[in-house]
């Protein structure tokens, strides 16, 4: 398949990271000249693919052959119920016109904490269900399933998404698309950028440096992240995270840790996580951390959901470096992000998403020099950056003993 087979557009065409995402893929054409968003009068949404108005001989044909590609985010203005039905009617005006594939390009997979429903039949979470996480669902419907089966019947034959959390979302996705279902894990991008950013101070083999998973859900994606840093000196630990209410936490050190707390005494720990919805969780867990005084403390999220509630509680001093990507790209607003701006950093993954699906496709994605670019507030004291060179690492870890 060639590049001409493929179109990408947007649930909406003036989606800045699906003509990006476009862009990186080597798609000349605007969005907007590919696809028509129609809305009529009684507010229903009609999408419509540009056709030649002089062409009568392929009408209801004219995209045979083609690769549709979907690219859905998240918007402020428009709920993600609204956009889910566009992204069907899309789906659908695709394979009504003769597309060969429709693939749904969703970096933030929707409905994907409606995981599980109220019985164990419906739902495959990696832990055994008893009456209380049963009860959390009652009376709710299994929407993630739901989504999946609707996405299928509209006519989306692949579905790529970023950092999906869910055991249970993954392996229902994996069932209803079959072999055609992509959870792309960003290790390459954290990866990049802890080694050759400023965000971390530690030695060339990782001295100084500490990962952290604060639960068992991130434990796989931080131990397979300290493996592909590939620092011999870095250190590694685990926390437990036990709920005993609906934001109440009580944190600890697992008994599996590598590290121990005072192994990791005055070192830079980043605590890595798929997402962030209120920041009480990431908040208490960087709070517990602080008591054994490390270095800097960086919280690295894949989906910030950057909430009212959430900037007041991250604005806290036990949280000294916000990681993001941009998946949920409203996170590149400064009003967004509040007083947060000053220690945030937003990596922008359209050309590191282009190439994943020029691999998926099999098509050639236009190069670019880095895998994301980096977005930082001026108000950031790192972006005039200041970098830490091997002789002056006996100042760094005198500074971190005072």
């Amino acid at each position: 398949m060639g590049l001409s087979d493929v179109i990408v557009v947007g649930n909406s065409s003036d989606d800045p990271f699906a003509i990006d995402v476009a862009y990186s893929v080597g798609q000349t054409v605007d969005i907007a000249d590919l696809i028509s968003m129609k809305t009529f009068a009684n507010s229903e949404f009609c999408p419509r693919f540009i056709s030649d108005e002089n062409d009568f001989s392929r009408i209801g044909r004219h995209l045979e052959g083609k690769t549709i590609v979907i690219v859905s985010t998240s918007s402020r203005q428009v709920s993600r119920q609204t956009l889910a039905m566009r992204t069907l009617l899309i789906a659908r005006a695709a394979k009504e016109n003769g597309a060969r594939e429709v693939v749904l390009v969703e970096p933030d997979l929707y409905y994907s904490a409606q995981d599980r429903g109220p019985r164990r039949d419906l739902g495959d979470p990696a832990f055994e269900r008893d009456a209380r996480d049963l009860k959390k669902f009652d009376g709710q419907p299994f929407t993630a399933k739901l989504y999946a089966q609707m996405l299928k019947l509209a006519g989306v034959d692949r579905v790529v998404t970023v950092h999906n959390h869910s055991f249970s979302v993954q392996h229902r996705f994996g069932e209803i698309f079959d072999g055609t279902f992509h959870n792309l894990m960003p290790y390459d991008i954290y990866v990049d950028y802890l080694k050759n950013s400023d965000i971390v101070r530690c030695g060339p083999d990782g001295e100084g440096l500490a990962l952290c998973a604060p639960d068992k859900g991130a434990r796989s994606f931080v131990k397979e992240m300290f493996t592909k840093l590939g620092l011999p000196k870095a250190k590694f630990i685990l926390l437990d995270k036990v709920r005993s209410g609906e934001r109440d936490v009580e944190i600890s050190l697992h008994p599996e840790s590598e590290s121990t707390f005072d192994e990791i005494h005055g070192h830079d720990v980043v605590l890595f996580d798929d997402m962030v919805r209120t920041g009480s969780t990431v908040v208490k867990t960087c709070q517990f951390l602080k008591q054994i005084h490390p270095g800097r403390t960086v919280f690295a999220v894949t989906h910030f959901y950057a909430s009212e509630e959430g900037r007041q509680k991250m604005a806290s001093t036990a949280i000294d470096e916000i990681l993001t990507l941009n998946t949920l790209p409203t996170i590149l607003n400064r009003d967004e992000q509040g007083r947060l701006r000053r220690k945030m950093v937003v990596l922008k993954i359209e050309g590191w998403l282009g190439r994943q699906l020029g691999r998926i496709l099999g098509i050639e994605s236009r190069e670019s020099a880095s895998l994301y670019q980096i977005d930082m507030s001026s108000k950031n004291p790192r972006f005039i950056r200041k970098i830490w060179t091997n002789d002056q690492l006996p100042e760094l870890q005198a500074e971190r003993r005072r």
